[in-house]
C-alpha cells in the first residue's frame, strides 16, 4: 500500500465516522408541566431528558416552596434560570443571599450549599443526569 493510498483509506474512514455520527436521535419536544411532580429539597420538581444518552443532564421545572432546604451536591452542577418569583426572593449560596429577579441564571458548582428563598418558579439544568443520592444535607 502506497503513502497516498493509505492517506486516501484514512481519509475514508474519517469522512465514514463524521457521517455517521450526524446520525443522531430524533429532536424531542417535552411540555414540564405534563410531568409527574416530584417532591425535592426545594419543593416540586419535573424532570426531563433523563433518558437522553445525547444530552448529558437532565432538565427541571421546579415551584420553590416556603420549606425549601439548603442542600449540596458532591458531583452535580446545577444552573437555575429563575422565570418568575417573588419580590423578596433570593439565592443562599454559601450562606450569602442574593436577589434574584425573572430571567437572571445562576450557576451552582459541587460542594455549594444552595438554598432559594421565597415564591419562585426555576427552570435547573443538571450536568450529569440527576441523582437523588446526590442530594446531601448538613
Amino acid at each position: 500500500m502506497t503513502p497516498s493510498s493509505l492517506r486516501r483509506r484514512v481519509i475514508g474512514c474519517l469522512t465514514l465516522k463524521r457521517n455517521i455520527a450526524r446520525v443522531t436521535a430524533p429532536a424531542t419536544i417535552v411540555d414540564l408541566t405534563s410531568l409527574p411532580p416530584i417532591p425535592c429539597p426545594c419543593g416540586i420538581a419535573r424532570r426531563a431528558l433523563g433518558d437522553r444518552d445525547e444530552f448529558p443532564g437532565t432538565v427541571h421545572l421546579t415551584e420553590i416552596s416556603s420549606e425549601a432546604r439548603q442542600h449540596y451536591h458532591r458531583d452535580h452542577t446545577e444552573v437555575y434560570v429563575v422565570l418568575q418569583c417573588a419580590q423578596d426572593a433570593v439565592i443562599e449560596l454559601d450562606g450569602v443571599a442574593h436577589p434574584v429577579h425573572p430571567h437572571c441564571c445562576v450557576l451552582i458548582p459541587p460542594g455549594v450549599r444552595h438554598c432559594a428563598r421565597g415564591k419562585m418558579t426555576v427552570l435547573i439544568i443538571c450536568t450529569p443526569n440527576f441523582d437523588p443520592d446526590d442530594e446531601h444535607f448538613d
